[in-house]
């Protein structure tokens, strides 16, 4: 805590976060007590992976987070922000595997049970490094109850509903297509595809010949080996002849039939698609309707199995060996390069994806998906911004059955044991597979573990009092783009393992972040903001509030360096607001019995902010809330209220009426930026910590005459000082002056923030400006250089005419208007508008020029 005569000058960012967020874990103030029945609110962190950084999306997310945990804390309830981190599969596999290669060793030479020891070892000693980055951010987490997906108590959780699922029919082993890595060796689920737009080509190829040919076009020749038939549409009359009968597949010697199927779009292409069931999962189920055979005709690693002379090439040597074969046959129709078109890649090491038909588990999802739905459609969970949810019943509507069997040895080990006899047994906690059974040698996908995450990491499938104080949690803050993935899978299972109770009673979606001209952040790029280069160069608090200030539900949010600076500003004018203060005898106590119109006026706005921030808070609208507190902060309280403050009469007790503002907007604040909240209102109150301090309530009742009244003087002075600055005035600079029909209680207040003297005997009026019934007489002939003032202005009079002859010049020429990109006609449309605006500026500025 420090008291108001240690506070420095300056703030120094790095000289307080550390200190303020130690004393904050030593204090226990993030760790709440787990009542059941008593007002409670939860979030459940989404959990970064062991293996991650700190990235600028964890920033964002996290900032909404503790914004939204600290604001509930202050309100007294029992509040609980649950850390921890998710085991990440195949990409903490992966890291340990690129360790072992500089040994010069693969995981299969240590085995399995010896290369897990090795993972739980990088584990203890490299893993989580974003946990103390998240400190720095000022997380308010409470580490006491921080779990792993992986830790003893949600290993047992995951066996738990493995079993239930299995026992209800839910969970099966079947031959399915996939997605497969040939370089991982492992299935993928749809979020760990990352497709991007590349180049290749475009191939078309005549099946058949005479008038029994067809042709097809694709851009995956090699898979043609594996075609088992080509497919039109049923009301497709170019081929209704064709239909049931059975052409020959080029190169293989084979026959396959034409079948009518309304997936084909007749209008694609030549409307005619050749079907490969076992390596493209359209394919699959044309294939599963027709009964046709499945050909897997490439291995787990990419390489021809197929017999004939492609066999042993990788399926991208073998593309080109294929086309070449057809090319000589004749069967070549066209061919495009380059085409560009989506292809999916391993998001670990961006190998192009293989379809693949394979022996895998399976959650059956249709009545998990169904009651995920009811869910949000029966106003039991709220999407916000409610825009957001077609696109949830869209996921969860058409969902597929889930693959969750990962060929990895880091993992949840599925608990499926095998008998000698082909028998199988799923063994659940505490249980044992009968002596002579192995176990499956398969993991659970990542995401199976996670989606136990808001139940499993308060205890369940024990009742525990942290299971009945916290669940369902409050509010899910998560980005939009793993709606589908992540959030549908936690509903279904929460809904599934808690007897129809939601998982969480809000799913609050915030977007990406961009940069400050709204494009992707990326490498490639050069664009791509590092959060905690930003808390080094700006404080914590200042990369908060730039990400909260664009943080609207649903909307991307753009940063730039320029807007960091100016949240690093914004901090530095609190400070240096509250030093006065404090220097001129702020304190906390009862405001004046008789308040001055500027003392009404302040605690009326202040009000009002208060009942606009809480507003904002609720809709989960954190950029209204940011700019509702930097507008009234800088520009109402500092610029205006801080300056009346220091005319004698213009308030009744400034020290009590600057303390109780301080008070308010600091607590207001301190969600969004609570490390120089925390270390000024300590400092002015003498208080413990602004973490459990109460939120704060309206000072007083609206005021509309006083805010009316205080806001004819601000326009009474801006439109003088707009004046003075057009005349070449000084900011410092006295003028003489006489004010008519102003209010004498507001007289001494305006002189003192315009530096206006009142006239003397040879007072002589050069200017007259009114502002609504006041009238501001101004002498300024011995306050400027009227000849040279002129001369100046006349010249960029002249400068302005010129360029407005220009721009008309252009946009009359038919030349121009009719060759030039639209981009630059745009652009000389706007710079004559700038122009013309200049030019009469320019010309009411001499107009109000005294005579020389």
């Amino acid at each position: 805590m420090t008291s108001r005569d240690d506070l420095p000058t300056q703030y120094t960012p790095a000289d307080v976060e550390t200190r303020l967020y130690e004393r904050w874990i030593d204090g226990g103030y993030f760790t709440p007590a787990a009542v059941p029945g008593a007002s409670a609110y939860s979030i459940v962190i989404p959990p970064p992976n062991v293996t991650g950084s700190l990235h600028v999306g964890h920033a964002l997310d996290h900032s909404i987070q503790d914004a939204l945990v600290r604001r509930q804390r202050m309100r007294g309830v029992a509040t609980l922000w649950l850390p921890g981190m998710d085991h990440a599969g195949i990409a903490t596999q992966n890291v340990v595997e690129r360790e072992l290669a500089k040994e010069g060793l693969s995981r299969h030479d240590l085995g399995r049970d010896a290369f897990v020891k090795k993972v739980w070892e990088w584990k203890g000693e490299s893993g989580g490094k974003i946990l103390g980055q998240m400190r720095r951010l000022g997380d308010g987490v409470d580490w006491s109850r921080e779990r792993f997906t992986m830790d003893e108590g949600l290993s047992r959780a995951v066996q738990t509903i493995f079993k239930r699922l299995y026992d209800d029919g839910l969970i099966y082993r079947a031959e399915r297509i996939i997605n497969w890595c040939p370089r991982c060796l492992t299935a993928l689920s749809d979020i760990e595809v990352e497709h991007s737009d590349d180049d290749g080509e475009l191939v078309s190829i005549r099946y058949g010949s005479g008038d029994d040919s067809i042709v097809v076009a694709t851009t995956r020749a090699e898979t043609m080996l594996g075609d088992t038939a080509v497919a039109v549409h049923p009301e497709d009359e170019r081929y209704a002849h064709l239909v049931g009968r059975e052409i020959e597949l080029p190169l293989t010697g084979r026959h396959i039939p034409i079948v009518a199927d309304a997936h084909v779009d007749p209008a694609f292409g030549t409307g005619a698609v050749k079907v490969t069931p076992a390596h493209d999962p359209n394919d699959f189920e044309i294939g599963r309707r027709h009964d046709l055979e499945a050909l897997t005709i490439m291995d787990e690693r990419g390489v021809i199995t197929a017999h004939g002379p492609f066999e042993g090439l990788d399926r991208l040597e073998a593309r080109p060996a294929v086309v070449d074969a057809l090319r000589e046959q004749g069967r070549i129709v066209a061919e495009t390069r380059p085409y560009v078109h989506a292809v999916g890649h391993c998001s670990r090491c961006k190998t192009v994806v293989e379809p693949r038909v394979s022996l895998q588990w399976f959650v059956r999802v249709e009545p998990l998906a169904r009651a995920a739905g009811d869910a949000v459609r029966d106003g039991r969970v709220r999407i916000v911004p409610e825009e957001m949810a077609p696109r949830y019943f869209e996921w969860v509507d058409n969902m597929h059955d889930w693959c969750i069997s990962r060929q990895l040895w880091w993992g949840h080990r599925i608990p499926v044991w095998y008998g000698p006899d082909g028998s199988s047994v799923c063994v659940g906690p505490g249980e044992q597979a009968p002596e002579g059974y192995t176990q499956d040698t398969d993991v659970l996908d990542t995401w199976f573990s996670s989606a136990l995450w808001p139940f499993s990491t308060l205890g369940w499938p024990d009742d525990t009092p942290e299971l009945r104080t916290f669940y369902p949690t409050s509010v899910l803050v998560t980005g939009y783009d793993i709606l589908f993935f992540w959030v549908a899978r936690m509903m279904m299972f929460g809904l599934y393992a808690m007897d129809g109770v939601e998982p969480f009673k809000v799913i609050a979606l915030h977007g990406m972040v961009r940069d400050q001209f709204g494009k992707k952040m990326s490498k490639s790029f050069g664009n791509v903001v590092d959060p905690l280069s930003w808390i080094e160069q700006y404080g914590a608090d200042a990369t908060r509030f730039t990400l909260l200030r664009g943080a609207n539900p649903g909307g991307d949010v753009a940063v730039s360096d320029e807007w960091a600076q100016g949240s690093r500003n914004f901090c530095n004018k609190l400070w240096n607001a509250t030093r006065f203060a404090l220097l001129n005898g702020a304190t906390v106590r009862e405001l004046p019995d008789a308040p001055t119109v500027a003392d009404r006026w302040i605690l009326s706005r202040l009000s009002s902010v208060v009942t606009e921030v809480d507003a904002h808070f609720e809709n989960y609208e954190f950029a209204k809330a940011c700019e509702t507190l930097y507008h009234f902060a800088w520009d109402e309280f500092c610029d205006w209220y801080v300056e009346l403050s220091k005319v004698p009469g213009m308030s009744a007790d400034a020290p009590a009426v600057l303390g109780r503002v301080l008070d308010v907007l600091l607590r207001l604040l301190h969600p969004l930026t609570p490390f120089v909240s925390e270390q000024l209102w300590t400092a002015l109150t003498g208080g413990e910590t602004l973490v459990t301090a109460a939120w704060p309530e309206p000072p007083s009742s609206p005021d509309p005459e006083a805010e009316a009244e205080i806001a004819g003087l601000m326009r009474l002075v801006t439109e003088v000082r707009r004046f003075r600055s057009d005349q070449g005035l000084k900011p410092g600079q006295k003028v003489a002056a006489e004010l008519d029909g102003i209010d004498p209680g507001h007289e001494a207040a305006v002189r003192t923030l315009l530096r206006l003297t009142p006239p003397g005997d040879s007072f002589s009026p050069t200017a007259s400006l009114p502002v609504d019934r006041v009238t501001v007489r101004l002498d300024t002939a011995g306050a400027i250089d009227v000849a040279a003032e002129r001369a100046r202005l006349q010249k960029d009079l002249a400068a302005a005419r010129k360029e407005i002859a220009q721009a008309e010049g252009k946009l009359g020429n038919e030349q121009f208007m009719s060759k030039a990109p639209e981009p630059v006609v745009t652009k000389t449309r706007a710079r004559l508008t700038q122009a013309r605006t200049d030019a009469e500026s320019l010309e009411g500025r001499l107009a109000v020029l005294p005579v020389s």
